[in-house]
């Protein structure tokens, strides 16, 4: 399979993004995932997200609207025509892939594990040691996204207890309810952080996002309607000017201090 060709089709290079007449379109998010895509104050929709959304509208010449939901929703309200596209951190995966379109991948990212330190899988060598100490432990994900479906896939003897929110996983796991949790590493990095304890840490063995495409999917990238076809070129076209302007570069260190655009996509 030819993931480029099927990603960006052969009528990418007939779009001028330049010339798009000026239109509207309501984005989906999730709004409880930071640093990809949170909330403020005054109900403003920030984080990683957000700015590739506002970048990609601005390609566009289109005016954006985002639209706060549950992420297990997300693909569903799509479907049904609530919103035109979703900018939530999702990765494309065969499965979501059945039931929408994706643009092609404009970021990739790798997943990690928060466990208690004294674990020894905190100093596992390799993901199938993690796995093994890991069996009969309880491990929260949150519920929609692709971390459940591999942990499920790779190691069937973890107990898995899915969260509608990230915020409620993570405070599950400070009071001490979960034996670790398992998402993505720019989100544990931050929680990390921010629980500021020596009595958690992140494992030393990262799992790639590209181990298993079948349940970690290709990587992050936008979701589209399976009957617009249209926006779908428009949108893979915006995105490779976006990823070679250094647009999607700065908005990831910006969110993560690290750079996790996919250059590979556009090649």
């Amino acid at each position: 399979m030819n993931l480029k060709k099927t990603l960006i089709g052969a009528g990418l290079a007939l779009f001028s993004v330049a010339s798009i007449a000026a239109t509207s379109y309501k984005i989906g998010t999730e709004g409880g995932y930071p640093p990809w895509s949170m909330v403020d104050a005054a109900g403003n929709v920030t984080g990683f997200d957000a700015d590739v959304g506002a970048a990609l509208c601005k390609k566009l010449d289109a005016d954006c609207q985002f639209v706060v939901q549950a992420f297990d929703s997300l693909i569903p309200s799509l479907s049904a025509n609530r919103f035109d596209l979703i900018i939530s951190g999702m990765s494309y995966t065969p499965e979501r892939a059945k039931r929408i379109n994706f643009s092609l991948p404009y970021a990739v990212e790798d997943a990690i594990f928060i466990l208690k330190a004294d674990t020894p899988a905190i100093k596992a060598d390799s993901a199938e040691s993690i796995y093994t100490d890991l069996a009969g432990k309880t491990i929260g994900v949150q519920g929609g996204t692709t971390h459940g479906a591999f942990l499920a896939k790779v190691a069937p003897k973890v107990n898995i207890k899915d969260y509608e929110t990230l915020d409620q996983m993570q405070i599950d796991l400070d009071s001490g309810r979960l034996d670790g949790t398992f998402a993505d590493l720019t989100s544990q990095s931050r929680f990390l952080k921010q629980m500021n304890t020596t009595d958690y840490a992140l494992t030393e063995t990262v799992i790639k996002g590209s181990s298993d495409p079948e349940t970690l999917g290709y990587g992050i990238a936008v979701g589209i309607h399976k009957d617009n076809a249209d926006l779908k070129a428009r949108v893979d076209a915006a995105l490779c000017e976006l990823i070679e302007d250094g647009t999607i570069k700065s908005a990831s260190e910006k969110w993560f201090d690290i750079d996790i655009a996919n250059y590979d996509a556009c090649k």
